[in-house]
């Protein structure tokens, strides 16, 4: 096993989990604010006065006897997804991709009938997916399409950006493609490849699967490097906006982008994990220290991307 000191990592910049926790999450984010970005509902209403857009509301389920008009609002629905309101690491979601006579394509390819879906909402009511195991609300959205020139490097899932947003700038971002081994899902932890993103272009830097680098993803086999997100100045200062939404100082905020629709926030996170620098080969607390040490911030989030773009970025 490759191994690496404390004291390396540290010249590096590594931001570790006890130094987030306390110098960036416990000082910048304030617990009044928790509950827009642990609640995707709540997340969703917030951020549209902000003029950031989110995948089509449909429905919310907030008891059981209005599952009864799940079936016929799903009824002329080629696709959509049911979420937990207050779920985690993306448990409880449920994603439906086309429709086969009576039955529900899933992502994975199997099928469903309705009263599997509502079954799955009731135990979303009951808190089966949700933070505290505390009873839920079922969300259902539109269908995102991931836009071709980046779900043609994803197995099965859509691709997501994270960008991690400190006092309203944004510091580092990777994408997130699915794999076999990650079941579809991104989730790094689970086997997910991590593409290291330039905030100056949206260029693909530096990619990983399991904390280790590689070039190619391993189902599509297509190279890494050639990666580059479209709307990238768009999609920054979108993630910018979420700062004044929330008013939470340290953030993940997860986009994706839409073949119709363009830029869309998934949801906002005040906990963001720590592989986003493995997936960029390089640490995060330079970035933090940089915008701590500005003498004069900027107050638009236009302005702090563009600050970003031009500080942060590849040269």
């Amino acid at each position: 096993m490759d191994w690496i000191s404390p004291r390396s990592l540290n010249r590096l910049g590594m931001l570790n989990m006890n130094r987030r926790n306390v110098d960036y999450i416990a000082r910048y984010n304030e617990r009044s604010s928790y509950p827009l970005v642990d609640n995707k509902l709540k997340t969703k209403l917030v951020v549209a006065e902000y003029g950031v857009k989110t995948p089509k509301l449909l429905q919310v389920v907030h008891q059981q006897h209005e599952i009864s008009h799940f079936r016929e609002m799903a009824e002329d629905l080629a696709g959509f997804a049911i979420k937990p309101a207050k779920g985690s690491g993306g448990k409880g979601i449920t994603v439906i991709t086309g429709r086969d006579g009576e039955e529900y394509v899933k992502a994975s390819g199997s099928r469903v009938d309705s009263s599997v879906l509502e079954r799955h909402l009731t135990n979303i009511l009951a808190g089966l997916y949700s933070l505290a195991g505390t009873p839920d609300v079922a969300i259902v959205e539109n269908l995102v399409e991931s836009a071709p020139s980046l779900a043609k490097y994803s197995h099965q899932g859509v691709p997501d950006i994270r960008i991690i947003v400190f006092q309203g700038y944004p510091v580092m971002a990777m994408l997130r493609l699915a794999t076999t081994a990650s079941d579809g899902k991104a989730n790094l932890h689970q086997g997910a490849v991590g593409v290291g993103l330039d905030i100056g272009s949206g260029r693909g830097l530096n990619a990983v699967q399991f904390n280790r680098p590689i070039t190619l993803h391993p189902d599509t086999g297509l190279a890494l490097e050639n990666i580059q997100i479209e709307a990238w100045d768009k999609m920054l200062e979108m993630a910018s906006r979420c700062y004044e939404a929330t008013g939470l100082g340290y953030m993940g905020v997860d986009l994706v982008v839409d073949a119709n629709e363009g830029p869309l926030l998934l949801e906002l996170n005040a906990r963001p994990g720590l592989a986003i620098q493995m997936a960029n080969g390089r640490g995060l607390l330079p970035r933090l220290r940089a915008i701590e040490s500005l003498k004069r911030p900027h107050f638009t989030p236009l302005e702090r991307s563009r600050f970003a773009m031009e500080t942060f970025g590849s040269s």
